[in-house]
């Protein structure tokens, strides 16, 4: 009897462990990140970090295997670049860099339940009442997550606007990873990656141009640019490759149910390197977010 693709992908396999591969990477880069928008202004950060990832792409992509297809999926992975690379990262790197890595890994942590939802509403995968159980309390983590970004729960520092840019950031990859499936079939993971990076790296140069002009490179340490290497290499060109294939192989929702692993992990990493304490409603959140990951995964 022959296994399909579909088959393997109903069982844990080598796909699975690319998948915690994907999240141990992604969970450190939330204070590789932080750390960074400290060194660097944050849109200059954010767009040397695509820029940098989008270069190494376009080079693999084209001495691995040069782009034959129509100029309607040219436009369509351009414009999906806009949103999960040129608006996603703004509102990610932005977002982080006014708030703790701990609340932007745990907001980031429930857009398996956004994802979810938006590809069953459109009929891309069959969503079950437990799955949309899941959901809600993934939400509901996010919103005690929000709840404790007050300045009075944050011991006296703000961090609502991080925290509700970091959200648009989820919104904004909802929107890419939905709109991703329909290609993952016809396109390589190379091409999808560097298309859609060169798509995010235009806008964004062009919003933070003066910003990079009056940058004083001089004044980045070697720290500055191993974080930039991380952030862009590993965590862009590594992370999102595998990201890819994920798609691919399980599909949108049980891909991004494993970037549900970062918020714990990124918790301990920002713990540990950062000295952010986790509070009382990051654990509650975290706790309602992984109940609502289980059911998501059952």
């Amino acid at each position: 009897m022959r296994v399909t693709e579909q088959t393997r992908a109903r069982h844990f396999g080598a796909t699975d462990l690319l998948m915690f591969t994907m999240a141990l990477i992604w969970a450190i880069n939330f204070s590789v990140v932080k750390y960074a928008t400290q060194v660097f202004d944050p849109m200059v950060f954010v767009t040397l970090r695509v820029f940098a990832s989008g270069v190494l792409l376009a080079l693999v992509m084209l001495l691995k295997e040069r782009p034959r297809l129509s100029r309607g999926t040219w436009i369509r992975l351009l414009l999906l670049g806009v949103a999960g690379h040129g608006l996603y990262q703004l509102c990610f790197v932005g977002g982080l860099a006014r708030t703790r890595a701990g609340n932007a890994a745990l907001i980031v942590a429930a857009a398996p339940a956004f994802i979810a939802i938006t590809s069953g509403l459109r009929g891309l995968e069959r969503v079950r009442k437990v799955t949309f159980a899941g959901i809600a309390l993934s939400i509901a983590g996010v919103g005690l997550v929000v709840i404790g970004s007050s300045p009075a729960a944050a011991g006296g520092k703000s961090t609502m606007l991080g925290t509700i840019l970091v959200f648009g950031g989820v919104l904004c990859w909802t929107v890419f990873t939905i709109g991703l499936q329909p290609f993952t079939r016809a396109v390589s993971a190379t091409q999808i990656a560097g298309i859609t990076i060169l798509g995010g790296v235009v806008p964004l140069l062009l919003v933070t141009m003066p910003n990079l002009v009056r940058t004083n490179w001089g004044a980045v340490g070697a720290g500055g640019w191993l974080a930039l290497f991380y952030s862009s290499v590993i965590s862009m060109v590594v992370g999102y490759y595998l990201w890819y294939h994920g798609l691919k192989v399980l599909g949108a929702t049980r891909t991004a149910v494993y970037t549900n692993l970062q918020p714990i992990i990124a918790l301990g990493v920002a713990w540990i390197f950062l000295s952010e304490i986790p509070t009382a409603w990051q654990m509650i959140g975290a706790a309602t977010i992984v109940s609502g990951i289980f059911l998501t995964r059952a």
